[in-house]
């Protein structure tokens, strides 16, 4: 290396090292006014849920408004997370369920929407997720809702209807699959291990690549990944997060059939969640069995302007052949047209869920 290489490194090295320590000033900084924000509260009785997903919210939105680069917003999304993350466990770590075991598409939903600081919670079902959080055990629960390509999730849907948690929050999780094994050859799988789930995303890649191979469906990526560990001729279909805990080598990367294979997850607790300006209301209807009557339950939105963004149906559990309708509507139910479009529907429906309104997933 040259001597003017290393005089021009070194400059620039420096100026690193200066910045560095700017950094970590700024960040015991904003640490410190996190701990008074904690303190006032304490003093004015406000010592209730430390967490609030609508200003983590506005707090991304604006700082990804004023980023002028070279950094995309995505990655300064994942810091400022981390960085809100490392401040709230000096009051008290989050205690955050979700479907394990550890290696899940769930355990990187919640620690994309958590941070690394959160005390993360592996569950054996989504219903034990539930649980954990309505006993006081667990802060907040995070639950795959719906799939881009699989539709929803059917047992989250059916334990939104009975559970008393609220959604606060949602995460949009871009999913790819990879084939992991120990084997180095494809022609060497016998089993493919996998969450049924993931099975379907794969059905194609799996038709072509390893049409001989049997199929077997377990509760989770991560348990397959365990299963594909320890047997010969064994594969699993898992993500990347699978793949480092379980120490597996990809025999194939990114083969979902779909490109944009997306999964969206609800944050749940036993708080709402306040308006952050840009925010969706869930709710859970049914409709009189009559001609007319599911119009009539969605004019309300249209009078008032408000627009919807999911409508699905699922059988209602209590009598056959009847429904119940699940409903995503752009806005907080605190503002003033989404409000109004409640207050009518309540007086047209048959019943009436409204499962919380919180902010649009950031990423």
């Amino acid at each position: 290396m040259s001597d003017d290489l290393q005089t021009a490194l070194a400059g620039v090295r420096a100026d690193i090292d200066h910045i560095d320590s700017e950094l970590l000033r700024l960040l015991n900084a904003r640490a410190q006014c996190a701990q008074k924000v904690g303190e006032i509260k304490a003093e004015f009785g406000d010592a209730g849920f430390i967490y609030r997903p609508e200003r983590e919210a506005q707090v991304l939105r604006r700082l990804q408004d004023v980023n002028p680069g070279p950094l995309p917003n995505e990655n300064i999304t994942f810091f400022f997370r981390e960085v809100m993350s490392a401040c709230l466990s000096l009051e008290q770590p989050l205690g955050v369920a979700f479907l394990g075991p550890l290696g899940t598409f769930s355990e990187s939903a919640a620690t994309k929407h958590f941070g690394h600081a959160a005390r993360l919670l592996p569950q054996v079902s989504i219903d034990d997720v539930f649980r954990e959080v309505e006993a006081g055990h667990a802060h907040y629960a995070v639950v795959p809702v719906e799939n881009s390509t699989e539709g929803a999730v059917g047992r989250t849907m059916d334990l939104l209807l009975g559970s008393s948690l609220k959604i606060c929050g949602e995460v949009v999780l871009r999913i790819h699959q990879n084939l992991l094994s120990n084997e180095t050859d494809l022609n060497q799988i016998t089993r493919v291990y996998s969450h049924a789930q993931s099975l379907a995303q794969c059905h194609e890649w799996l038709n072509r690549m390893l049409p001989n191979a049997q199929r077997i469906s377990v509760g989770s990526n991560a348990q397959a990944a365990q299963k594909a560990a320890e047997e010969p001729g064994a594969a699993a279909i898992a993500g990347e997060a699978a793949a480092a805990r379980y120490q597996l080598p990809k025999l194939a990367e990114n083969i979902e059939d779909e490109p944009n294979n997306t999964t969206r997850f609800l944050v749940m607790g036993r708080q709402d969640a306040g308006i952050s300006g840009r925010d969706k209301t869930s709710l859970i209807m049914s409709a009189p069995n009559r001609t007319g009557s599911l119009h009539d339950l969605l004019l309300p939105f249209s009078d008032a302007g408000v627009s919807m963004s999911r409508l699905e149906s699922r059988p209602a559990r209590h009598a056959l052949w009847e429904y119940v309708f699940y409903v995503d509507v752009e806005g907080h139910r605190d503002e003033p047209a989404v409000k109004q479009a409640l207050d009518a529907l309540a007086g047209r429906a048959a019943y009436l869920k409204i499962l919380g309104s919180y902010p649009v997933a950031v990423y």
